[in-house]
């Protein structure tokens, strides 16, 4: 390769490397700037010159946060809700995934679009008719029913999913398996779901990230601090004449700490090819 080649790749690389700094050190900011700010006093926070690093750091806003939001409470209701969220959706979005898949039925492609419709719909005009419906059934203001109203607008994406992950598994590999005298459920239980392993994380974070954050349903839903999810909590903490900037930022900084748990948990798999160890040894 001549030297002005090298010179030139080096140079690409380089302004790549730089421009993927950038990208990564504006999106780390806010959360950088939330650290801090959950660091410093009241009166550090509001001030006339704007403060970038804490003159005093003090954990006052954590124990604020723990005593007047009761917010164990809280993050233990998100992680009801979204656990159950997930379970459902990824139970039932596999079975119905699997079945657009792999069967050809009348009306297949009618429904399929169906499922798309309604997430082309606002999430907003669902919540009168299912508050009407968690009322009717005894499910409002309980953590059941708000997973239950998750899964309304999460359910038909989740499908759509799969079902890409689904499609790109050979065939093949489930009619060996069926001639070797598996069932049409031992196939996919042994065959096609380790193999959508990663389709299945990858499914089951988008799930969790948007049951965890949501917002206006647990806000519509809930009326009492046993069923409320941590969204819900922190708002309550806004008064009139007040905005806790403190516990707002440090209740921020401790959401998001599961998270980044279960990402750490579930990383292997999400970059893991689809097809792995489908070549028979």
């Amino acid at each position: 390769m001549p030297p002005s080649q090298r010179r030139l790749d080096r140079s690409l690389d380089l302004c790549t490397g730089l421009l993927v700094l950038a990208f990564v050190a504006f999106c780390l900011f806010p959360l950088g700037w939330t650290l801090l700010t959950s660091l410093k006093p009241e009166a550090d926070i509001v001030t006339a010159t704007l403060q970038y690093i804490p003159q005093h750091v003090t954990l006052e806003n954590y124990v604020t946060l723990w005593q007047q939001s009761d917010f164990p409470t809280l993050v233990t209701n998100s992680v009801v809700v979204t656990s159950i969220t997930g379970l459902i959706c990824l139970t039932i979005g596999t079975l119905a995934a699997y079945s657009f898949s792999r069967y050809r039925f009348r009306g297949r492609g009618k429904l399929l679009i169906f499922y798309l419709v309604i997430r082309m719909f606002p999430v907003v005009l669902m919540i009168i008719p299912l508050f009407i419906m968690m009322r009717n059934l005894g499910l409002l203001d309980s953590r059941f029913g708000l997973a239950l109203a998750y899964t309304t607008f999460l359910l038909p994406l989740c499908i759509w999913m799969l079902k890409g992950f689904f499609d790109a598994i050979p065939l093949e590999l489930e009619e060996a398996a069926r001639i070797d005298g598996c069932t049409r459920l031992g196939a996919l239980v042994r065959v096609v779901l380790p193999l959508a392993r990663s389709g299945l994380v990858t499914t089951a974070v988008f799930v969790a990230i948007v049951a965890w954050n949501e917002f206006l349903f647990a806000m519509m839903m809930t009326t009492s601090q046993g069923s409320r999810t941590w969204p819900v909590g922190l708002q309550l903490m806004v008064g009139e004449f007040q905005l806790p900037w403190g516990p707002l930022s440090a209740g921020g900084i401790l959401s998001i700490i599961p998270i980044i748990i279960f990402f750490a948990l579930v990383q292997q798999s999400l970059i893991r090819g689809l097809t792995a160890g489908a070549v028979k040894g």
